[in-house]
């Protein structure tokens, strides 16, 4: 009886790290391939497979799941824009589940499927702890036949998985959920702030909110993490202002007002000139820091 053919992982960041190993503990069969093989070594001990190249994963695997940074690591796997993307993409199921721009998506499946191949959406909603624990919530975008067939990978990684219709509607509906849960945190961050500035007990403050009809996962988290002054990354200060933005130019493009995360995108790209890049976007309370002693500077000047 042939072995079934193993599912390619391409990407172990922050991110897809957790979700590749997740899968791996599972048993099924699993090929990783990762521009720094350092990141492979856990995987390969949960019993995948190291490829040696990009290509390597694409000749063994039909279906090949992409968690990368950006587009522009997305099209340098596929070979995207080379006499080669039509060879790596034909009959093969492409899932990339990074958050990218949607008119970058669309045009992306309209490549994939002209060579002969199958795209699917499939960014989730999640850091790196729900990635750890295997509850990430999953929205998949596509035909109905390839999103049915992708269910099933997403298993391990996902606590649920909602089909959200044609592509690129499952990184619209990432995108809306990023705006709120960026407000939100940002929020938070702006009351942390004005709770020590004005000499509350922050802790006694994380109580009251974790006791009240506000409190959430992520609340909870967060603040726990203001407590502690824990700045670690769970989700990256680049990577939100990265989130932001995209968020920004879809308000910008569809014509629909985005004040909030307008001004947040301020905040996390003045977080970012901080050098604050690599710190859990909970470090953007060094920017409003940095805005409340230049008002006070400037208050004193008068």
């Amino acid at each position: 009886m042939t072995a079934p053919a193993p599912t390619g992982f391409i990407g172990l960041g922050t991110m897809g790290l957790p979700m590749a190993l997740n899968i791996a503990r599972t048993g099924a069969p699993l090929m990783v391939w990762n521009r720094s093989t350092e990141r492979c070594k856990p995987v390969a001990e949960a019993g995948a497979t190291i490829a040696r190249s990009a290509a390597e994963v694409f000749a063994a695997c039909e279906t090949v799941i992409l968690m990368l940074a950006d587009e522009a690591a997305t099209d340098s796997v596929l070979a995207r824009g080379t006499s080669g993307f039509a060879q790596r993409v034909g009959g093969h199921r492409i899932v990339a589940m990074g958050t990218v721009r949607p008119g970058y998506s669309s045009a992306l499946a309209d490549d994939i499927e002209q060579s002969g191949g199958h795209f699917v959406e499939a960014p989730v909603s999640g850091s790196r702890k729900p990635a750890e624990a295997g509850t990430l919530v999953g929205m998949l975008a596509g035909c109905d036949v390839d999103v049915a067939a992708v269910r099933p990978l997403l298993q391990p990684m996902c606590r649920e998985v909602f089909a959200c219709g044609p592509v690129p509607n499952a990184l619209r509906m990432k995108l809306a959920v990023n705006l709120f849960l960026i407000t939100m945190v940002t929020g938070l961050a702006e009351a942390v702030h004005f709770a020590q500035h004005h000499g509350l007990d922050l802790t006694r403050f994380a109580a009251i909110l974790d006791a009240g009809p506000m409190a959430s996962d992520v609340s909870k988290i967060k603040l726990a993490k203001w407590v502690q002054q824990d700045f670690a990354r769970q989700a990256a200060i680049s990577d939100v202002l990265k989130n932001s933005r995209l968020v920004v130019e879809a308000a910008r493009a569809a014509g629909v007002a985005s004040p909030q995360i307008d001004n947040c995108a301020a905040l996390y790209a003045e977080t970012e000139a901080l050098g604050l890049g690599d710190d859990d976007m909970i470090a953007v309370i060094r920017a409003l820091e940095q805005r409340t002693n230049a008002a006070r500077l400037a208050a004193s000047a008068d």
